[in-house]
């Protein structure tokens, strides 16, 4: 049997001896069985297992909620692959965990990956762009904290260990310039260390809304702390993933809009995965985005973010190169 899309004969590919993992699942076959277009076959055709482990973040984290959901549609979608996911302290512990070899895929904020001069880790590439995070500074309704100065001296949370929330509130704090005490809590233990006044104030660099901050809000009064002259700040200091942003007033209960910044999410792949199941994942987050975004079955809770998902933004990775897989899956999409 010979099996065409259009014009295009699809190739095998194999995952040899990368991570370990075992050979092998054809493009071919991913996407024509994905899409129910097998022609000619009664039953759908043998593939190998290929198991990969995705890199996703902290509890509390929109990257676990939306990492979980990237890994079971791709599971679903293509066939013989199962994706597991992989906790980690998000952004920096994600790439971190590429280079060596403990994940296929992870998640990142793209201020994390640049290097100062431009230049993304060796051995790494991009899937695509997912969504934006934005910078949120939360205090309680009752604080006296008013602006970021007020920071000084104060005790605050900046999330996880080698998270993006990390990376970026340091590079804000070095800016300010502001000395406070530091606490390095994931965002759901900053939210509970907030609400019982351990600490004064929370850092978190996540998607709109992101599930502790939810959560708090719903139970207890917050305010957002204005972030627009910070933004400025990094804009002017690091440019390229820097972008000024608002925090909708519907975001979060009480809660009125609020200005920030954003810095874009991406899904890392190492470049030693075969294009052929790269250009099948990318097909997946693309053609499943509004299944992605609502519910998935292992979590009530929907995923949002998943809404900014496109092809329009997804090609759009500043200085860090696409994985030729989804640089051929972006060409064919233009076809």
């Amino acid at each position: 049997m010979i099996v065409v899309i259009g014009a295009r004969r699809l190739r095998p590919y194999h995952l040899g001896m990368v991570l370990n993992a075992e050979p092998r699942i054809s493009r071919r076959v991913a996407l024509l069985a994905a899409g129910g277009l097998l022609v000619g076959c009664s039953q759908q055709p043998e593939v190998d297992k290929v198991h990969l482990r995705l890199a996703t973040g902290p509890a509390g984290a929109v990257y676990r909620r939306i990492g979980g959901a990237l890994a079971e549609h791709i599971s679903e979608q293509v066939p013989g692959a199962t994706v597991t996911t992989v906790p980690s302290g998000a952004s920096t512990d994600n790439i971190r965990m590429l280079r060596a070899g403990e994940a296929h895929l992870g998640l990142t904020s793209l201020d994390a990956l640049i290097t100062t001069d431009g230049s993304a880790p060796e051995g790494l590439s991009a899937v695509c762009r997912l969504y934006d995070s934005h910078l949120h500074l939360v205090v309680m309704a009752g604080s006296a904290i008013q602006e970021f100065r007020n920071l000084e001296g104060k005790r605050l949370s900046l999330g996880a260990r080698d998270s993006g929330t990390e990376f970026t509130s340091l590079r804000v704090l070095g800016l300010g310039p502001v000395n406070a005490a530091i606490r390095y809590l994931s965002q759901a233990e900053s939210a509970a260390a907030l609400r019982d006044g351990r600490i004064d104030a929370m850092f978190s660099l996540t998607g709109v809304p992101t599930p502790a901050i939810t959560e708090l809000a719903q139970r207890h009064p917050i305010r957002l702390i204005p972030l627009d002259a910070q933004a400025d700040a990094l804009f002017t200091a690091y440019p390229g993933p820097y972008a000024p942003a608002t925090i909708h007033a519907t975001a979060y209960a009480g809660v009125p809009a609020t200005r920030t910044v954003a810095v874009p999410n991406v899904l890392l792949a190492r470049n030693d995965l075969p294009d052929d199941l790269v250009y099948a994942i990318t097909d997946t987050i693309f053609t499943h985005t509004g299944t992605i975004a609502s519910a998935s079955r292992g979590d009530a809770a929907a995923v949002p973010e998943a809404w900014q998902i496109n092809v329009r933004t997804g090609i759009s990775t500043a200085s860090v190169p696409l994985h030729p897989g989804a640089v051929a899956w972006f060409r064919d999409r233009k076809r």
